[in-house]
């Protein structure tokens, strides 16, 4: 029995251009093809191919075979605010959620998120400043561990930096702090790779970094560093940076990220009614200093002019991953000396403790009641005379014994 060959299908990436070269949607093809837009999405990042009948008409509708009604209005790949948002979703997001009840905050223009799951591979951020200046390549299962970091880091740095940097003000601190977070992923790697969303699991950790109250004690985080050039920008930070950092940190994530109020509640550790009351204020606080941006396409939009203004640039992934490498092995050697000592010093006590017990001697005390030693006074001239007298006999003999006459 022979088996029938498969239709020849282009690269991963040529099926993308392909597809925008007929300005088309992934959710087109999807429904053109009555698969799923996530199956879509598999297919043009190489992790999975279509097969059977499916295979025969993606190539022809990649190769303008078939006709496709488009579902939306503009046929190209949706630019969700091309200046909106500081972190952009990745293209895969489910469709945005309803707006949610009046006594919630409306949601802002949902963004696509800063970096997609390493697992489905990176895709290119939409039309955001903040994005990857170039595409990056789909991951493909052929990848090392060293290969997929750094995607993921390249992908995901740049935006998160800028993120960081509207959290906290200082440049240098969001630099380290995505740096850590990186450096820590690096060393969970396989925890992270297999997460649902290794870029959340990365943001998560370089906010938590940021915020952290313990940088209040290191010398060069006392001084404050110079604000924007623009007075607008300087005038929106300072009102972000004079919020409460949970309430900062919930208006980042969802009028900034563009995540919904449930995954926004998740992130910061909160409930959800806690995080919607977390927006308000913070939504009020700043539409009472800055009445413009009581709307909030127009405050998603200023903090991407914000975090944009500053050109922060990250690290390269190899440096990253190298300073990680080193911090584990140099902790890695503390806690190995450390061992070492405290075994020596166990090891120095049992050798020189005592073996048995020793009482302890009773401290001295004073006896009352005796009397004390006298000594011998001086010689009198008669017992001088006498003891004279003595010394100058015969010491033996018999005329000791016999007393002499007077």
């Amino acid at each position: 029995m022979t088996r029938t060959p498969e239709t020849p299908l282009p690269s991963p990436k040529e099926c993308r251009r392909l597809r925008e070269a007929q300005s088309l949607s992934q959710a087109d093809v999807a429904a053109a093809l009555g698969v799923t837009r996530a199956t879509v999405r598999s297919w043009e990042n190489g992790r999975t191919a279509p097969r059977g009948t499916n295979r025969d008409a993606y190539v022809r509708l990649l190769a303008g075979a078939e006709e496709v009604t488009p579902h939306q209005e503009n046929p190209a790949p949706a630019l969700v605010g091309a200046a909106t948002g500081p972190v952009q979703a990745s293209p895969d997001r489910a469709e945005p959620a309803p707006e949610p009840p009046s006594e919630t905050p409306s949601a802002s223009e949902p963004d696509p998120e800063l970096g997609p799951d390493p697992a489905r591979g990176p895709e290119p951020e939409l039309g955001s400043e903040l994005s990857p200046e170039a595409e990056p390549e789909p991951l493909s299962p052929s990848l090392t561990p060293d290969q997929a970091f750094d995607a993921l880091y390249a992908f995901c740095a740049p935006a998160l930096v800028r993120q960081t940097y509207l959290l906290t003000g200082r440049r240098e601190l969001a630099r380290e702090s995505v740096e850590c977070a990186f450096q820590l992923a690096w060393h969970r790697w396989p925890e992270v790779a297999m997460d649902r969303d290794p870029a959340g699991w990365v943001r998560a950790t370089a906010h938590e970094f940021a915020l952290s109250p313990w940088h209040r004690l290191r010398p060069r985080h006392r001084n404050p560093e110079p604000p924007p050039a623009a007075p607008a920008d300087r005038a929106l930070l300072d009102v972000l940076l004079q919020l409460p950092p949970v309430y900062r940190r919930t208006l980042l994530l969802y009028d900034g990220v563009g995540l919904d109020l449930p995954e926004t509640a998740a992130e910061t550790e909160a409930s959800t009614p806690a995080a919607a009351n977390r927006l308000l204020h913070a939504r009020e606080a700043v539409a009472t200093r800055l009445p413009e941006l009581a709307e909030p396409k127009e405050l998603h939009r200023r903090l991407a002019e914000v975090a944009s203004a500053e050109r922060l640039h990250a690290a390269k992934p190899t440096t990253v991953r190298w300073g990680g490498e080193q911090r584990a092995r140099h902790w890695t050697r503390a806690a190995i000396a450390f061992t070492v000592v405290l075994i020596g010093a166990t090891t120095l006590t049992l050798r020189t403790a005592p073996d048995h017990y020793e009482p302890p001697l009773a401290p001295g005390a004073t006896v009352h009641g005796v009397p004390p030693r006298v000594a011998p006074g001086p010689l009198s001239a008669e017992e001088l005379a006498l003891r004279a007298k003595l010394k100058g006999e015969t010491v033996s003999g018999p005329e000791r014994l016999v007393p002499e006459a007077g």
